[in-house]
């Protein structure tokens, strides 16, 4: 491990201008703003393709999140082949296996292929997001939550923007156009990416200056799965069950129970990417306040705004207003606060396996959240699934959250201007 420590150092440890910087962080999150397009864009679809393809509510739901359990195997093995490769060399892998199959994912004729396409979709999608955030967590270590916050910006944009143009181009020439467009686009990042981003961006490694003046992380644990760690991922697991719940089936809620119009289902649900975009303001007060009774009561409010989407208002400025109010709950304060808080819960040299850790707890469970989502709507009808999925489990979130120690984070013995 010491070795690979002094290599780190060797590659990355000089740093850009501050220009040169802050265009390398926009050309890589905006690539992670198509990922965001394509992941987004599906549940809008979904009622056209489930007429085409002959899918139930239930197969259409676990089509909707599958792509999530594909991000979620890769995530450990994604954070361990960063100790291998480089972070750029990951990043752009996986662009071209999300890209790839986002393509495929239009010569569909059935369920099963279905399936397979958007499961693997998912392990692009998991190897690209834990390069990136790996390498902006690194460079930019002394404001790491602003700066994830930063990336969950850039993923809210394309939440917005993936449903809102993909309606309007399915609506003028069939659903699988949207796929072809987002498949093509990631290619395009592929080539500037490997071009004009230097690896002294991405191959940091965390207070790498304050680790020569002998600075040290003596007060975080030395082990990987420590207890914060543990109770970090439990939450993750939490909000990416309850998170996906909401974004693989809302659209369908929408266009089947209170008959919103394509367009209107993509609007709705592009406004919780907006939402998501609140991850730069969630970001910085993370930084500078107790990150654990940051997430405990943005899981309070998103707790009663999931009751309020499923058993509320029902006219299309409030589902508007809810959705927004979701996406900066669920992604802006709980995804950036628990990510930038996993990553501060170990070493620097290992912050690649926990941003795998994070990816797989979060991932996992997400996989199955549509087809929960769906079994409970057979069970207690959309208002009763809304009520357990989205009210009910988050609150567990706040249990786990309870035994987190934020002495131990990695930010909590650097200098006041850090």
């Amino acid at each position: 491990m010491e070795k690979k420590v002094v290599t780190k150092l060797s590659e990355g440890g000089s740093r850009l201008t501050k220009s040169v910087a802050i265009v390398s962080f926009v050309v890589v999150a905006l690539s992670y703003t198509l990922n965001a397009m394509d992941r987004q864009v599906f549940p809008v679809l979904l009622p056209s393709i489930r007429e085409d393809l002959g899918y139930s509510l239930a197969q259409g739901g676990l089509v909707a999140t599958i792509f999530t359990l594909g991000i979620g195997l890769a995530g450990v093995p994604t954070g361990f082949l960063l100790d291998k490769l480089s972070r750029k060399a990951v990043m752009l892998l996986g662009i071209f296996i999300y890209s790839l199959f986002t393509l495929l994912t239009t010569f569909s004729v059935g369920f099963f292929d279905m399936l397979a396409f958007r499961a693997v979709t998912g392990v692009g999608e998991a190897m690209q997001n834990a390069a990136l955030f790996s390498a902006v967590g690194a460079y930019f270590f002394a404001n790491r939550a602003l700066a994830i916050g930063g990336l969950n910006f850039a993923f809210g944009l394309g939440g917005f923007l993936g449903p809102l143009l993909g309606a309007k181009m399915a609506a003028s020439s069939g659903w699988q156009l949207p796929f072809y467009v987002y498949g093509v686009l990631g290619f395009v990042f592929i080539a500037l990416i490997a071009v004009f981003i230097k690896k002294k961006f991405t191959e940091q490694v965390e207070g790498a200056a304050e680790q020569q003046q002998q600075a040290t992380f003596n007060h975080v644990p030395d082990r990987l799965l420590n207890r914060n760690v543990v109770m970090l991922g439990i939450t993750a697991g939490v909000v990416g069950l309850a998170m996906y719940g909401f974004i693989g089936l809302y659209p369908t809620f929408l266009q089947t129970d209170l008959g919103f119009t394509l367009p209107q289902a993509g609007t709705a649900a592009s406004m919780f990417g907006l939402g998501a975009m609140m991850g730069l303001p969630a970001g910085y007060l993370s930084d500078k306040l107790n990150q654990r009774y940051v997430l405990m009561s943005a899981l309070v409010i998103g707790s009663l705004v999931g009751y309020l989407i499923f058993n509320g208002p029902t006219s299309t400025g409030w589902q508007y207003f809810l959705s927004f109010a979701e996406g900066a709950v669920a992604s802006g304060f709980c995804f950036v606060g628990i990510y930038a808080a996993l990553q501060r819960s170990v070493r620097p040299q290992i912050i690649g396996r926990a941003s795998g850790i994070f990816i797989s707890s979060f991932y996992i469970p997400a996989s199955v959240a549509g087809y929960v989502f769906s079994a409970l709507v057979g069970l207690a009808g959309w208002g009763g699934a809304g009520f357990w999925q989205l009210s009910v489990l988050p609150l567990l979130g706040i249990v786990a959250l309870l035994f987190v120690d934020t002495s131990k984070f990695s930010n909590a013995r650097l200098p006041l201007n850090h």
